[in-house]
């Protein structure tokens, strides 16, 4: 489910493949009232009756690894969330990843061309941290201090209680980020809240080299600022579930940095000289894959001195990322028929999934996510029609 989860969020593979996968990241089945009852009183000390004045049996959500329910705690007196793990999910975690790595080692054995194992190795060294919810209360503290005392629409839901399995956190009502049609009714400016989510993640990466990883539109609500909000617009982004988190070294910001800025500048000889010095440094990514790397980094088909010259001329090639047009279907049809019908474009993929420092996929996997949540909110540079929407949403 995990490693599913993951691969669906990669922007460089074939669309067949991350739409397959894409249900696994909100189609789950959540765990039976009576089990979760069991772990509840197991992991807590008491059940549930004596925590909480009324508790909602039905799930407001579900994932893999667990699911949340609201009720109403005595002790604090609150309306809160309570996130329970799965109760079997321990059990079977080892043997899930034994069973992925074996599967994936025969992958690799019959087609070495394919090459998942690094799945694998991400699957294992991150599954655990995820399951162990007073990390994901450690996480959330830190992202607190790291925005305290600047002005931003950014809120993290405050944790009542935390054990390894159950996690009680602060109840917050809100819409869907992607929810054009509560934005609407709630006068809200989508483009401005296109640029909070990436000013907001920009800081994660660029300044404070501690970034969530996971933040599709499930983990994030938005909402209504109130009177004592610190955002500078008339709404808060909410981010929820903190489990997953990368911290970046001052060296691989600097150069990341500099690479960004490098695909923001003009092109010229010096230009693209240094695309693909920072690339080398940033992704361990030499001259035979460079090209594939801006693709996954820009999300675009190509820039200026990116690739050789051909006779293809169906797009005209930008000279940086901010002359660049508005992406077109006709474009993204283009990346995907030469990752599927290219001679050796695919295996590039590969090549370029195995070399890259696995915090550079994460900050890939963080870049394609916000990217989708910038074209789903339909703003005014993500080139989606507004007539794809109702009228009547329109603001």
């Amino acid at each position: 489910m995990e490693m599913g989860q993951h691969m669906a969020s990669l922007f460089i593979l074939p669309v067949e493949w991350t739409s397959t996968m894409r249900v696994l990241q909100d189609k789950c089945e959540p765990t039976a009232y009576e089990d979760l009852e069991a772990l509840f009183l197991n992991d807590m000390g008491a059940p549930i009756t004596q925590l909480f004045d009324d508790f909602d049996p039905v799930p407001i959500g579900v994932a893999s690894l667990a699911q949340v329910h609201v009720g109403h705690h005595k002790a604090s007196g609150k309306r809160v969330a309570v996130k329970l793990q799965h109760p079997h999910l321990a059990e079977f975690c080892d043997i899930d990843i034994e069973m992925v790595d074996a599967t994936l080692g025969w992958i690799k054995y019959w087609f070495p061309e394919f090459e998942f194992t690094w799945l694998g190795e991400e699957m294992r060294a991150n599954l655990p941290k995820e399951m162990d919810f007073v990390h994901e209360a450690n996480n959330a503290a830190r992202t607190t201090i790291e925005f305290a005392n600047q002005r931003t629409s950014l809120y993290i839901p405050k944790v009542v209680v935390a054990s390894k399995r159950v996690l009680i956190m602060e109840y917050i009502q809100g819409g869907r980020v992607d929810d054009l049609e509560f934005l609407a009714n709630s006068d809200i400016d989508r483009n401005k809240v296109a640029i909070e989510l990436s000013r907001i993640f920009s800081q994660m990466v660029f300044v404070n080299g501690w970034f969530h990883a996971d933040p599709h539109p499930g983990n994030l609500l938005i909402r209504p600022a109130g009177k004592d909000s610190k955002s500078p617009y008339n709404f808060e982004i909410v981010l929820l579930d903190h489990g997953l988190y990368f911290d970046m070294d001052s060296t691989l910001r600097v150069n990341y940095a500099k690479l960004w800025l490098s695909l923001i500048a003009p092109a010229s000889p010096s230009v693209v000289a240094d695309r693909r010095k920072y690339a080398a440094l940033v992704g361990n990514i030499g001259p035979d894959l460079y090209p594939v790397f801006e693709a996954a980094i820009t999300g675009r088909v190509a820039l200026e001195g990116s690739w050789e010259e051909t006779d293809d001329r169906t797009f005209k090639r930008a000279s940086s990322m901010i002359d660049m047009v508005p992406q077109t279907d006709e474009e993204k049809d283009a990346i995907r028929n030469a990752v599927m019908n290219q001679d050796g474009v695919l295996l590039s993929v590969f090549d370029l999934l195995r070399r890259i420092p696995r915090r550079v996929l994460m900050v890939l996997k963080l870049n394609d996510l916000t990217r989708s949540l910038d074209y789903a909110l339909m703003t005014t540079h993500s080139g989606v029609k507004l007539d794809a929407i109702p009228v009547q949403f329109v603001t």
